[in-house]
């Protein structure tokens, strides 16, 4: 499972400005550097966020049946997931804005 943090989002979308502006660096932590699409990449991010929204569902569903009683970590799971779901549009809306300025550029 693949847990999405504020820094994760941050550190991921600086490794995509940096492969934007063509300076391919590779994180050390990460191992060897997988070239890939844009698509690819923001596929993989909403998959991402999709699994926290399960994950943080699941844990909701077990404390509300009584399965289990972690309701601070169903907790911290739900607004993990909120952020990384808040993270995604943020980025959706720049994407859209850059869309829409790049669409009114005089040709």
């Amino acid at each position: 499972m693949m847990t999405i943090t504020e820094q994760s989002m941050l550190s991921t979308m600086a490794a995509a400005k940096e492969r934007a502006a063509g300076e391919i660096r590779p994180n050390p932590d990460q191992g060897p550097h997988r070239a890939g699409s844009f698509s690819e990449l923001m596929s993989e991010k909403v998959e991402a966020v999709n699994a926290a929204q399960n994950i943080a569902s699941a844990r909701t569903a077990a404390v509300e049946s009584g399965e289990s009683d972690d309701l601070v970590g169903a907790m911290v799971a739900s607004q993990k997931a909120s952020l990384s779901f808040s993270a995604m549009v943020q980025v959706r809306n720049r994407l859209v804005q850059a869309l829409d300025e790049i669409m009114k550029m005089p040709m």
